[in-house]
Parts: structure tokens; sequence; C-alpha cells
């Protein structure tokens, strides 16, 4: 899986851009999402995903969660 974090919603669209060290911005939609819901999505929350590829080529996010914090 890749992290990175919300860089932009489109919460009227149902589409964003998750921020990433090595790959830059990458669209996710939010039939994407697992074990989250859209609406409760903020930018600077840090989410786990795998990259894929549309049907032009392009990068996009898929089976995107929400990352849960780690207890020490």
């Amino acid at each position: 899986m890749t992290s990175g974090t919300i860089e932009k919603l489109f919460t009227d669209r149902g589409f964003g851009f998750i921020s990433t060290v090595n790959r830059g911005d990458i669209f996710f939609h939010a039939t994407q999402l697992q074990d989250v819901e859209f609406a409760s999505l903020r930018v600077g929350q840090e989410v786990e995903f795998e990259v894929g590829q549309d049907q032009s080529g392009r990068l996009r996010a898929e089976k995107v969660r929400g990352v849960q914090a780690k207890k020490a």
C-alpha cells in the first residue's frame, strides 16, 4: 500500500487528490473509498491506497482507506 495525505477535495463532485512523496498528486473518486465515508474526509488527513491507472493510463488511487493512529 502507498500512503499520502488528502490534498484537495471537491465535495460537490465526489473526488479529490492525494498528495504523495514520490508520485505527486494522485486522483481518487469516492467510489474507491473503503471503510470511510467521503463526507468524513478532511484536507491533511492521512490515507493508504493502491496505485492504479484509468483507461487513459493516468495514475489513480484505488481502495482508499483512512490510516488509523498507531498505539504506542
